[in-house]
C-alpha cells in the first residue's frame, strides 16, 4: 500500500494561495500620472486578453501541479509490501526416538486398535511437530546404536518426513540411550545456550552404546543441554494363553528403566513423563508446548520502496516546461 512518512507537510498545499491572498493587496495601489481616456478600456481588453490565452492558463496549471508534486516528494511517499515473517531464533529442539526392536510391541492403541508403539508416536509427532514453528527441529534415530536422522532445521515437513518413514531396527535392535544423548550434545553445543533442549523417548533401558546414561547426563549437565525423557508403554497387557486357557496379564513394560530416566531428566533441568497409552503421550506434548514455549512474538518485515524520484522527476519536467514557455513569451 501507498504510505507517506511525513503526511504533515500537505499542510502547505495552500501556501502559494495565502501568499497570492496577502499580496494581492499591496498592488492595488495605483499611481496614474497621465489620464488616459481609454485607459479603462485598454486594461479590460487586456485583461480579457489573459483569459483567453491557453497558453496563460496551461501555465498556471503547470506550476501549481509543480507545487504538488513538490510537496508530494518533500512528504517521502513510499511502497509498503505484504508482511513477511521471518524465522525467529525460538528453541533448538532435538528430539531423540527409540527404534529399537522393543518398540513393535502393540501395547497402545490408535483409533480403537491395538497398535505397535512406534506407530502411535509418529502419530502423536505428527501433530506436535508442526506445532513449533518458530523451532528449529533435529532428529536422532537410537537402537543399538544413534546416528542423526534430520539436522537442525526450521523444514518441520521434512523432519517430520523422516519419522513418519523411520522403521523399527533401523538402528540395531538394543537401546543406546547415553550415545542418542552424546550425540545430541554434540549436535547442539555450537547453538545458544539458552535454547538447547532434548527430548527424548524410549520405552526400555540402556542395553548398548559406548556411554552410561547417567555420565551422559552429567555432560549435557555441563553443556548446559535440558533433557525431557518420556518413557513409553502400557502398564498392563492381557494376551492369550493358547490352546484354550484364556489370558493372562503382563506388564509390557517391566524392561523400562524409569529411575534412569528420571535422573537424566532431573540432573539436567528437565522432567519424566509416563506414557502408559496414548492419551497420555498426547498430554505430555501438550504440556511439553507449556514447559517449551515457541517465540510468542515473530519479527515481521513490511519491504518498503521509495517513490520520491516520481513526483520529483515529474515536478523537474513541468519546471522545464514553463521555463520554456516563459522564455517564448
Amino acid at each position: 500500500m501507498l504510505n507517506f512518512q511525513w503526511p504533515w507537510l500537505f499542510s502547505l498545499l495552500p501556501l502559494p494561495l495565502l501568499i497570492w491572498l496577502l499580496w494581492r493587496p499591496l498592488q492595488t495601489q495605483q499611481f496614474v500620472a497621465i489620464t488616459v481616456p481609454f485607459y479603462q478600456r485598454l486594461k479590460e481588453s487586456n485583461i480579457e486578453h489573459h483569459q483567453q490565452s491557453p497558453a496563460t492558463w496551461l501555465c498556471r496549471l503547470a506550476m501549481i501541479a509543480c507545487w504538488i508534486l513538490l510537496v508530494i516528494a518533500a512528504a517521502r511517499p513510499q511502497w509498503i509490501g505484504d508482511a513477511i515473517k521471518l524465522p525467529t531464533q525460538g528453541r533448538d529442539l532435538m528430539l531423540a526416538i527409540d527404534v529399537s526392536e522393543s518398540m513393535k510391541i502393540a501395547d497402545l492403541e490408535l483409533r480403537g486398535e491395538r497398535t505397535d508403539r512406534l506407530s502411535v508416536l509418529k502419530q502423536v509427532m505428527g501433530r506436535f511437530i508442526p506445532r513449533r514453528q518458530e523451532d528449529r527441529i533435529g532428529l536422532i534415530l537410537f537402537g543399538s546404536q544413534a546416528f542423526l536422522h534430520a539436522p537442525l532445521t526450521f523444514d518441520h515437513e521434512t523432519v517430520n518426513q523422516f519419522l513418519q518413514e523411520s522403521a523399527i531396527g533401523l538402528a540395531g535392535p538394543n537401546t543406546a540411550i547415553g550415545d542418542a544423548i552424546g550425540l545430541a550434545i554434540q549436535r547442539l553445543k555450537d547453538r545458544p545456550v539458552s535454547s538447547r533442549v532434548l527430548i527424548l523417548i524410549t520405552d526400555g533401558a540402556n542395553t548398548a552404546g559406548n556411554i552410561e546414561p547417567l555420565q551422559a547426563a552429567e555432560l549435557a549437565e555441563k553443556s548446559q543441554l535440558k533433557v525431557y525423557t518420556i518413557g513409553v508403554g502400557a502398564n498392563e497387557l492381557m494376551i492369550d494363553r493358547g490352546f484354550g486357557f484364556g489370558q493372562r496379564r503382563v506388564n509390557p513394560s517391566a524392561d523400562l528403566d524409569e529411575a534412569t530416566l528420571t535422573a537424566i531428566a532431573e540432573q539436567t533441568g528437565g522432567q519424566y513423563f509416563r506414557a502408559a497409552d496414548t492419551n497420555q503421550l498426547k498430554e505430555i506434548y501438550e504440556l511439553l508446548d507449556e514447559l517449551e514455549p515457541s517465540e510468542v512474538d515473530p519479527e515481521i518485515l513490511r519491504p518498503q520502496k521509495s517513490l520520491i524520484h516520481w513526483p520529483l522527476s515529474l515536478a523537474l519536467l513541468l519546471s522545464i516546461f514553463i521555463s520554456f514557455r516563459q522564455i517564448q513569451a
